[in-house]
């Protein structure tokens, strides 16, 4: 943890423990979308894809995975791909969590991963550096495990304007998530093959977002599957 953070926690500690137990009391939570968690789709050479993590990956915030970041990004890529994909993500999940789910899975082979780790992290407050090294074992057990030449790394979402959190817990997880998308730039750039995605969210209202003001609505989705997909077909071109 940075020094303004520790002065921050130390400064505002009860207040955030109080905030942060109300929002967890009051924010409703809403269910992972209906739908199919793996399929084929498209024509063309064929492509292995892996959308991991946390409840943004499962596509809370829409009815059907079809609006959701997998389905979308399926879509997106049918034009170009004969794409095999599966979804392995649940609601809550630390990158610990994913770890230990992907000991548990067989060795199957996958062209291009596509995570969504961090919030949970955030919330969790798990500290920077234990962070750095999760991502850093996850991306060698993509690789090692799956084969994955190409791993997209998505940036937490701007926490900093999550309507469901008051202030200053808004600003302390947002703070924090800036901080976590620091690192995660960092080892993209370190590691060959990975890929660090951060959407704009300059225009982002509420109206974009999920009933709960916490996760992703299908606008949202669509821009995130949008942009994965073009950076997979970048990929492709530049390492056919």
């Amino acid at each position: 943890m940075s020094l303004r953070h520790t002065v921050a926690t130390i400064a505002l500690g009860p207040v955030l423990l109080a905030q942060g137990k109300r929002v967890r009391r009051e924010v409703p939570i809403l269910p992972e979308p209906d739908g199919e968690r793996e399929g084929a789709i498209g024509s063309g050479p064929e492509l292995r894809l892996l959308v991991l993590g946390d409840s943004a990956a499962a596509g809370v915030g829409t009815d059907t995975q079809d609006r959701a970041l997998a389905g979308q990004l399926a879509v997106s890529l049918a034009p170009t791909f004969h794409l095999r994909w599966k979804l392995l993500a649940f609601t809550g999940a630390t990158t610990r969590d994913i770890l230990r789910r992907l000991a548990q899975e067989p060795a199957t082979g996958f062209d291009v991963v596509v995570t969504s780790l961090g919030v949970n992290d955030v919330t969790g407050r798990l500290p920077l550096a234990t962070w750095r090294r999760q991502q850093l074992v996850l991306i060698d057990r993509l690789r090692e495990q799956f084969g994955a030449g190409h791993i997209i790394l998505s940036a937490l979402p701007p926490m900093h304007r999550f309507p469901a959190l008051p202030q200053p817990l808004r600003w302390y997880v947002g703070a924090r998530a800036r901080d976590f998308n620091r690192v995660l730039a960092g080892l993209a750039r370190e590691r060959p093959g990975c890929d660090y995605l951060e959407l704009d969210h300059g225009t982002m209202d509420v109206s974009a977002m999920a009933s709960d003001g916490f996760h992703p609505g299908p606008p949202l989705y669509a821009l995130w599957a949008r942009e994965a997909a073009r950076r997979i077909a970048d990929h492709k071109k530049e390492n056919p």
